[in-house]
């Protein structure tokens, strides 16, 4: 799953751009441009940085990061910019991937971010699941559910990824116990029951896995 970094305050609108981001999928967290953890731009863990550049002048700490972002990794960039930037955007801030205008909409901002991230090569993208707000990582054996990351049992996590590469398809607990713990297993189907149980649970009770009445389950398409 794509994790994103906003350098900005730590405003309501921001914190409002960070749940968005999150409610779609999104790892999302916040720092300042100030913060320690920045000073070595090259170790970030993250696949994108949006950034407030409200000042222009040379020294001003958001210029001087977006510059070290292009400069120094291959992170996209998307900029956060106030009328004053606009006029020197070219020298204000250095080859940014896109941006937006004060006031801008955190439904805009985040329509950009996915745009930028769904063409930016990444060879985990083929072992991305997203469905609804639950997004799953294969090549990490990660869960996410609106951008919070959610910890599963083995069984739990193959259970959840088996419902949603089958999307809208109603399957039996006699099904899903020969597909997710196999043939050879001698436990009751009962055993269905207590992990989607705990699923829903662990998914803040979300209607997203369905019972099927008489039937089974299925994760809602």
């Amino acid at each position: 799953m794509f994790r994103v970094l906003i350098v900005a305050d730590g405003s309501e609108r921001v914190r409002g751009l960070s749940l968005g981001l999150a409610e779609k999928g999104f790892l999302c967290s916040i720092a300042s441009a100030e913060d320690g953890r920045l000073k070595d731009v090259g170790t970030l863990s993250v696949d994108l940085v949006v950034i407030a550049v409200d000042r222009v002048s040379p020294g001003s700490e958001t210029r001087n990061l977006t510059q070290k972002l292009k400069e120094r990794t291959r992170l996209p960039v998307v900029a956060l910019l106030s009328n004053e930037c606009l006029d020197i955007l070219d020298s204000a801030v250095v080859d940014v991937d896109d941006f937006v205008i004060e006031p801008w909409n955190a439904n805009e901002v985040i329509a950009r971010v996915r745009r930028i991230l769904q063409r930016k090569p990444n060879e985990d993208n083929k072992d991305l699941i997203c469905c609804g707000d639950v997004a799953i990582d294969m090549a990490k054996c990660e869960v996410a559910f609106r951008g919070r990351l959610v910890e599963l049992t083995f069984k739990e996590y193959e259970l959840l990824r088996f419902l949603v590469n089958s999307k809208g398809r109603v399957f039996s607990r006699e099904a899903l116990l020969n597909s997710v713990w196999g043939y050879d297993y001698y436990g009751g189907d009962r055993t269905v029951d207590v992990h989607i149980r705990r699923l829903r649970s662990k998914l803040d009770e979300s209607d997203c896995i369905e019972t099927v009445r008489n039937i089974g389950y299925r994760f809602r398409d």
